[in-house]
């Protein structure tokens, strides 16, 4: 049975002259359907008119016909589809409200009115359906990647939506979190919901999915899952030669919040000219051991030292750093600020992402805002390179250009310290491997990374 229909669709953002949407014509069906294709080629576009989010809340033009479960979008209010199309984003952390689990997947029911009688049975129906019925009563802040996402869920799910649609959810989790937010979403569409997800992770998706759309560059085609493959990685051969000056220690260093420790008695260090690459899971610890290396963290005990010279970070939530009216104006900005001369045009050519430089960067894709964040940061010659995720959102192409990217400042005399899950990215990039989970950190061979 169909449960969205498009016809002759064709869509720009805001101030955009290429459509991100293109002569778009699809039958969507009852049961699991999976989104692929590269980033920036329209997957997440698509999946936001299904809720309205395109055209109403970013704007821009619409042209041709677009239905789902019996609403033509164009014409029907965000608020109003949100009734029926439940709505997983890939941040978590974007979709939150309240501070306590609990409250957070009675705030759909809140706005609809339902009575107060009836949400407590829905609230603990979402968190079973959604494999967290454990988390009741904790707070928000106290949650893990993977457990923020499968409360996005279960907040979608309350609502007993007809039609759920995730976004690349499991893009900034470790293989645990990831594989818990998948076991849930494969839980609830055997349970009888229709599914619609769009993901970079297929292996396991491709198995279960009744059917495959591929949008690239805006356009849109079926596939089918059982017989069709994505690009594989290419392959890098990374070098670990001997590198140069030390350009940062921790030596007995703990931090925390709040007077609780996070890490306990880190002792590490970087040199130019070489990566690092952190691995672990989410809440182990990697973020806090990059901010403490940025500076943007005080120890609380032990001794943290830099050498002088820029320090290029990029965060996990990579809007965060993006104000600027254009994607252009953004490297401009890093480059005025550092005294250096590069064109803009070389970091935005050397990312794939010159076609967008005149877009404001909160209207790309995530894939390609997570290239825009990199293409504002890394310009010229950083003497510190600290990145949080960074292929978060991205596909294999966009990959290879981030490893060309930071392999050409790894020869420019860069400390380069990155932490990541891409099991791809660490094997092209990394010169020594730092295992940082359960308040510890400690080197490991690379060797020992498994592909």
């Amino acid at each position: 049975m169909a449960i969205g229909t498009i016809a002759n669709l064709n869509y720009w953002y805001p101030g955009s002259a290429e459509p991100a949407l293109r002569d778009v014509w699809a039958v969507l069906e009852d049961g699991f359907t999976v989104v692929a294709g590269p980033s920036g080629g329209g997957k997440s576009t698509l999946l936001r008119v299904l809720n309205g989010l395109v055209p109403h809340f970013h704007g821009g033009r619409i042209a041709g016909r677009a239905q789902v479960l019996g609403f033509n979008v164009i014409e029907t209010p965000t608020r109003d589809l949100a009734r029926s199309v439940g709505f997983v984003f890939q941040d978590p952390e974007l979709q939150t409200i309240y501070s306590t689990v609990d409250r957070e997947v009675a705030f759909g029911l809140e706005n609809v009115g339902v009575p107060t009688h009836v949400m407590a049975g829905r609230v603990e129906e979402a968190l079973h359906a959604a494999g967290i019925p454990h988390l009741a009563g904790r707070t928000v802040r106290s949650l893990s990647g993977g457990e923020r996402q499968r409360l996005a869920l279960a907040s979608a799910l309350a609502m007993r939506p007809r039609l759920i649609v995730l976004d690349e959810p499991t893009s900034q989790l470790d293989p645990d979190g990831a594989a818990r937010v998948l076991t849930a979403v494969m839980r609830v569409v055997e349970e009888g919901h229709a599914v619609i997800i769009s993901e970079h992770r297929l292996d396991r998706l491709l198995t279960a999915a009744t059917a495959l759309v591929l949008v690239v560059g805006g356009r849109v085609e079926s596939a089918d899952p059982a017989s069709w493959r994505p690009p594989s990685a290419p392959s890098h051969a990374p070098r670990r030669s001997a590198s140069g000056n030390e350009m940062w220690s921790l030596e007995g260093v703990a931090a925390g919040f709040n007077g609780q420790p996070v890490l306990e008695d880190v002792t590490l260090n970087g040199c130019s000219g070489e990566v690092v690459v952190l691995k672990g899971p989410n809440g182990g610890g990697k973020t806090t051991l990059l901010r403490l290396i940025a500076g943007g963290l005080a120890p609380l005990a032990g001794k943290v030292q830099r050498r002088p010279g820029r320090i290029a970070y990029l965060p996990q939530n990579p809007t965060a750093l993006l104000h600027r009216p254009t994607l252009r104006a953004e490297v401009r900005l890093t480059v005025d600020r550092s005294g250096e001369h590069e064109p803009p045009e070389d970091i935005l050519n050397a990312l794939g992402l010159l076609q967008v430089a005149e877009r404001y960067s909160r209207d790309l894709s995530t894939g390609e805002r997570q290239r825009a964040a990199l293409a504002a940061v890394l310009p010229g010659t950083p003497a510190l390179v600290l990145l949080d995720e960074p292929t978060r959102g991205m596909d294999v192409a966009a990959r290879d250009a981030l490893v060309r990217l930071v392999t050409r400042l790894r020869e420019r005399g860069a400390a380069i310290v990155l932490a990541t899950h891409d099991v791809d990215l660490t094997l092209a990039l990394a010169d020594r491997v730092v295992q940082v989970s359960s308040g510890t950190a400690f080197e490991r061979p690379v060797e020992t990374v498994q592909a």
